[in-house]
């Protein structure tokens, strides 16, 4: 029987099936949108395509962290439970909710000493946050313990690839990641950055392909050059996207295609209302495990 809890926060960006089948209760970030304030609950208020399309209309939304309170109060329910936690946190790199997780935690061992708490700084983002959950659900099923999942959780964390292209630059603008003269330019010349997240959990420009059926296949390239084993990869690939399924599509039939021995289909899910306020509508982004991240 397991007696530990696995959670994690809504920016793993899966369905809110996922979370009820597989037993991991969520921290809600926040996002505020034409003025009125929403919890990040996975598309139920605001469906993705709806919230997408307002950006596109010239919405900016901006984001909040979960704060501490949040945290005890994800935590202490568990704990009154007699169960304890292990926590797999969003990328520090990218937002401060690692720590007030961590001061949260700290304050509840404090209250129930006989229970052991862990937060783990993914160092992941979006579906790459969430195919790390999804393999640390398998592992809990498989009934590997607390500390022996912890371990593992710190020692493959890095294996989780993420690689992120846009077509739509407008978003990027905005959250100064490129220039005015850049995106305007970019723009006009079809440019398509390619992304991926460091060793550090952070956000980082790696490529500029001209063209969307190039920045596609540039993508699948950088799965074919990182993934275990290669063109032999056996592991799942998840794939998020936001308000694009057709270039999603695109980027999994290609994948599907040149990696036969595949767990399963790619799992395609929609970027979530915190993530896509900075990425906008236009992101594509694919998730695998492969060789270590080291720069």
């Amino acid at each position: 029987m397991v007696s530990y809890a696995l959670t994690c926060c809504s920016t793993a960006d899966l369905p809110a099936e996922f979370f009820r089948m597989r037993q991991v209760p969520f921290a809600s970030f926040h996002f505020q949108l034409e003025g009125e304030d929403y919890l990040d609950d996975l598309g139920k208020t605001i469906p993705y395509e709806e919230y997408f399309a307002k950006i596109a209309a010239g919405a900016q939304p901006t984001t909040a962290q979960v704060n501490v309170e949040e945290y005890k109060r994800l935590f202490e329910p568990l704990l009154q439970e007699g169960k304890d936690i292990l926590h797999l946190s969003f990328s520090s790199g990218l937002s401060g909710s690692c720590a007030s997780a961590c001061i949260a935690a700290e304050e509840m061992r404090e209250k129930y000493p006989e229970r052991k708490i862990y937060v783990v700084d993914t160092l992941a983002a979006s579906s790459g946050y969430g195919l790390l959950v999804d393999a640390a659900c398998d592992k809990r099923d498989a009934g590997m313990s607390l500390d022996e999942l912890h371990t593992w959780v710190e020692q493959n964390k890095l294996r989780l690839h993420h690689w992120f292209f846009a077509t739509d630059l407008t978003s990027f603008k905005r959250g100064g990641r490129i220039s005015p003269a850049a995106a305007t330019f970019g723009t006009l010349l079809g440019i398509c950055p390619l992304l991926n997240v460091d060793f550090e959990g952070r956000l980082v420009p790696r490529k500029k392909i001209r063209g969307k059926k190039a920045v596609v296949s540039e993508i699948v390239k950088m799965m074919e050059q990182h993934a275990e084993n290669g063109l032999d990869y056996s592991g799942k690939c998840f794939i998020s996207q936001s308000a694009c399924m057709e270039d999603a599509r695109a980027v999994a039939d290609m994948v599907e295609a040149r990696f036969p021995h595949l767990n399963g289909r790619v799992s395609i899910n929609s970027i979530g209302t915190v993530i896509g306020a900075h990425t906008g509508p236009g992101t594509v982004a694919l998730f695998f495990w492969g060789d270590e991240r080291d720069d």
